[in-house]
């Protein structure tokens, strides 16, 4: 069986969204299975250094903006850079990721249908109905993935996720780990894709 990608990322994440579809294909054309890791944003920049959006210095926020309408031109996507209730808690949302993945079930349905929801139709994912209407609508009973995301089992995950994470050396979102190798940015899927077609050995930090 290939050997599968750690996906980390999560639902608060416009990266993550503008980059999701293109690695989901990206991974079914090589064969690789994905594994799921929704992370606690605010928490990972914490530990590994980062600073959440308002605490950063002005040309870096400038610049994120332009960032944002290049990568939604490119990838030809229609979504509101700063929807209606942006910055939501993603706790939810993404605990709803893991509660899909644990029970077996594809969360590839209720995730594409989320992050839709909260770019494109500017929804509050931090509403338990908004939840179980979008798991309902991906196929699931709405109101049993919402208690199963509010569980503690799901909560134990995501905190696994994230000391996980920093395991890896991730430290943003969208992240994927390719045979232990990170590759940080929806920005850097060509470079997933060239490692996926060479075969090549993953690379490490080690000078040479």
């Amino acid at each position: 069986m290939s050997r599968p990608i750690d996906y980390y990322f999560s639902l608060h994440s416009p990266w993550a969204f503008i980059g999701h579809a293109e690695f989901v294909a990206l991974a079914a054309r090589h064969g690789r299975p994905i594994v799921y890791k929704p992370v606690f944003l605010i928490e990972l920049f914490e530990e590994t250094g980062g600073l959440p959006l308002a605490k950063r210095h002005p040309a870096r926020q400038h610049y994120r903006m332009i960032e944002l309408k290049r990568w939604r031109d490119r990838r030809g996507l229609d979504f509101h850079t700063v929807p209606k209730h942006w910055p939501f808690s993603p706790a939810l949302a993404d605990r709803a990721v893991i509660a899909l993945a644990a029970s077996g079930r594809d969360p590839e349905p209720f995730l594409t249908r989320a992050f839709a929801a909260a770019w494109q139709d500017e929804r509050d994912l931090a509403d338990e109905a908004v939840v179980a209407e979008l798991a309902q609508a991906a196929g699931h009973d709405g109101a049993a993935l919402v208690d199963a995301a509010k569980g503690s089992a799901t909560a134990a995950t995501y905190a696994l996720n994230h000391a996980d994470a920093v395991a890896a050396g991730v430290f943003g979102s969208p992240s994927y780990v390719v045979d232990g190798e990170v590759f940080w940015g929806q920005d850097r899927l060509d470079l997933v894709a060239d490692m996926l077609a060479s075969g090549r050995a993953a690379l490490t930090a080690a000078p040479d």
